[in-house]
């Protein structure tokens, strides 16, 4: 047998084996990673609702603990409604909604928004007012660090906590990020409406804006409830 066979034998061999083991190493951390990605979920939601802080390190247990005390999940139909997951249907929109002694504080939506290489998934939750922004979080994307990869810093974060979805007369108009300083691109009658953007991410800055107006959109039925205080509490 040649050198050369040999070496293509071994390197063969060498690349069956490898691709066994990855196969092997994916299967076994499979309910890990699901487990790492379900305490993810619940972290970035009690961050969007104010339960816990952006730089606070809690442990599984204690992420566990807050959630189940205080979060409780419910489907939103087309019609704003909100049903339990054993009446959801495919149509059904999740919700994530605060509570104090069945008393709704605020709700969280998920946000899945395209961005710059990738797609940007995140939180965003709104106050029982229906209109008022009161956290957003975002806790996987693929954005250039430095640049678009500042929409996971606090202080961009940090921005959308008091802006207001809708306008004065009461229409949904959305919360969008401008290029610079808000209050130095847009009236302060418009500024309620507008996060600073994020130098040199305009692109970015674009893709999520479109992401989070077409997810309020999706969700604007259930808030206009909460705006007519048709909806304050559950059973």
């Amino acid at each position: 047998m040649s050198e050369r066979i040999r070496s293509l034998l071994f390197a063969g061999l060498l690349s069956l084996v490898c691709s066994v083991l990855l196969t092997a190493a994916s299967t076994g951390l499979q309910d890990l990673q699901q487990h790492n990605m379900h305490i993810e979920k619940n972290r970035n939601i009690l961050k969007a609702v104010g339960l816990i802080d952006t730089g606070k390190i809690l442990s599984e247990s204690d992420i566990e603990r807050i959630y189940d005390q205080n979060i409780r999940t419910f489907w939103v139909t087309p019609e704003g409604d909100l049903v339990d997951a054993l009446k959801r249907k495919d149509a059904d929109l999740a919700l994530y909604v605060r509570l104090d002694n069945q008393k709704i504080q605020n709700y969280a939506v998920p946000v899945e928004s395209r961005g710059l290489w990738g797609k940007i998934y995140g939180y965003l939750a709104l106050e029982s007012d229906g209109a008022t922004i009161a956290g957003f979080t975002v806790f996987k994307h693929t954005e250039t660090p430095g640049l678009g990869g500042e929409i996971e810093k606090e202080w961009f974060q940090r921005n959308w906590i008091g802006k207001k979805i809708i306008n004065k007369e009461g229409a949904f108009v959305s919360v969008s990020i401008v290029r610079g300083a808000a209050k130095d691109a847009v009236s302060d009658e418009r500024l309620p409406h507008y996060v600073d953007g994020i130098s040199g991410a305009t692109l970015t800055g674009r893709y999520l804006s479109a992401g989070i107006r077409q997810t309020l959109e999706s969700y604007e039925p259930v808030s206009i409830r909460f705006r007519k205080h048709m909806i304050s509490s559950v059973k």
